[in-house]
């Protein structure tokens, strides 16, 4: 009898999470969905069959007991998308300490325990996975995010020495993704502005994203790689 495959996605109730978990859900998975406060999403996820987990990222003790409840329910974890996200602001994390912890908390140290804690849940899978979503500002970092860039090229840095660590039973990527689905708060001229530096003019949606998780899952000889959804615009910045 075929095993479930078994996925934890963080930052699964909104965006890119939603969709992901959504789509794995689709093709049979055992999704753990993490979240922090928001359960719209979750609760959705959960009538389909996924696991919601709570916990606050940015609290290192609260992503200990998540990797210590997963530990004790399951025995391998087929895949790790380290997806949720703090999108601060230089004002935001100038005016408040604990948003820039936050930045680095939920972007860089939730990432390496989380890794590092399911290492041997990952091991006992026969394609175990970590796929980190990091942005294509690692390499260009902007100036009005700048701890948000320093976190996430972090997060990009962890990739590689973890591909290292972990090879050849565990393989680690990312994906740097671009313009792929605009806030609210972005208005028309914003959404003008971006498509005009972006090559290929378009709002990728998140389609493009989930099908890279599945390439990067389906190319067994692939680690280390981080791979830009970003319709060309990082070529531009």
């Amino acid at each position: 009898m075929k095993q479930q495959h078994i996925a934890l996605v963080t930052g699964a109730g909104r965006r890119f999470g939603f969709a992901l978990a959504q789509a794995l859900l689709a093709e049979g998975y055992q999704v753990i969905a993490h979240y922090h406060t928001s359960r719209d999403g979750v609760d959705a996820l959960q009538q389909q069959g996924a696991i919601p987990m709570a916990a606050d990222l940015a609290d290192p003790q609260a992503v200990q007991a998540m990797i210590t409840e997963i530990k004790g329910t399951y025995q391998r974890l087929d895949l790790l998308v380290n997806n949720a996200s703090c999108f601060f602001n230089n004002a935001r994390v100038d005016d408040d300490l604990a948003a820039l912890q936050a930045v680095f908390q939920v972007h860089a140290i939730a990432p390496y325990l989380l890794t590092h804690g399911l290492t041997e849940l990952l091991q006992a899978s026969a394609n175990g996975l970590v796929v980190n979503i990091t942005d294509i500002y690692v390499d260009s970092p902007s100036t009005n995010y700048i701890a948000y860039c320093a976190a996430k090229a972090a997060l990009a840095n962890l990739t590689l020495a973890f591909a290292k660590q972990l090879a050849p039973k565990v393989r680690v990527n990312a994906i740097q993704p671009g313009p792929i689905l605009f806030l609210p708060e972005h208005d028309s001229a914003h959404r003008q502005q971006v498509l005009a530096q972006t090559p290929l003019q378009l709002e990728g949606g998140l389609q493009p994203m989930i099908d890279t998780v599945r390439f990067l899952r389906d190319n067994r000889f692939m680690t280390g790689e981080s791979i830009k959804v970003d319709g060309g615009r990082a070529l531009n910045i």
